[in-house]
């Protein structure tokens, strides 16, 4: 059994980290602005299985393997990187064209969020060294470690989610306000300059670090 005390602290941190929009929770911002609310709920939940993915690898002992690799954590971050510029790339392409959001069925707008946003989540190493940098201080080594990675992914996840949720309605707000062609090709125009300046910062980082 978990220490109260130790998740109540826990949930503190979590929600102050998911309260502070990153890159991540950007994307999901500007995916539901970009193609609707229900793209904005399908980017949300990719994003939250890519979290789940990286509190299992933590949990098997993968992600320890994946961060002694400093061509792996490298490998990872630049694939995110050029997947998030192809997106902004893409979201500049289409701009002003018309017809590119209203056309896509929501079902198909909210499956390609989600498969872009789990995408990126799982290319994103920082990710993982934070799950594996946070989890120490709250887990019991006298307990079964599984059971109480169970909780604390919950708990994450959860967190994320509503904070999430928070910033899909700000979004939405944003993407009913744009129903006229130029303010929206504009605002697909910021949304791939956004895209591309995140991608532009992780490479600039990894460079700055000596990773390229």
């Amino acid at each position: 059994m978990l220490d109260p005390a130790r998740l109540a602290a826990f949930t503190l941190v979590t929600g102050a980290t998911s309260l502070v929009p990153g890159p991540q929770m950007l994307f999901v911002m500007t995916q539901a602005a970009w193609r609707g609310p229900r793209a904005g709920m399908g980017a949300l939940a990719g994003l939250q299985l890519g979290n789940l993915c990286w509190f299992i690898m933590a949990g098997l002992g993968l992600g320890a393997l994946a961060t002694a690799s400093r061509h792996a954590f490298t490998g990872l971050a630049v694939i995110g990187a050029l997947y998030l510029a192809w997106l902004g790339i893409q979201a500049i392409r289409d701009a002003g064209k018309g017809g590119h959001v209203e056309t896509a069925p929501p079902r198909r707008a909210q499956s390609a969020s989600l498969r872009d946003s789990l995408a990126i989540a799982l290319s994103n190493p920082k990710s993982l060294v934070y799950v594996l940098a946070l989890l120490p201080p709250f887990v019991d080594p006298r307990q079964p470690v599984a059971p109480q990675l169970a909780v604390l992914a919950a708990i994450a996840v959860t967190c994320d989610f509503l904070i999430g949720t928070v910033y899909v309605v700000a979004g939405s707000k944003l993407a009913a306000a744009m129903q006229r062609p130029a303010l929206r090709a504009r605002l697909e125009w910021g949304v791939g300059a956004v895209f591309l300046l995140i991608a532009a910062g992780v490479i600039a980082g990894l460079v700055r670090s000596g990773g390229l």
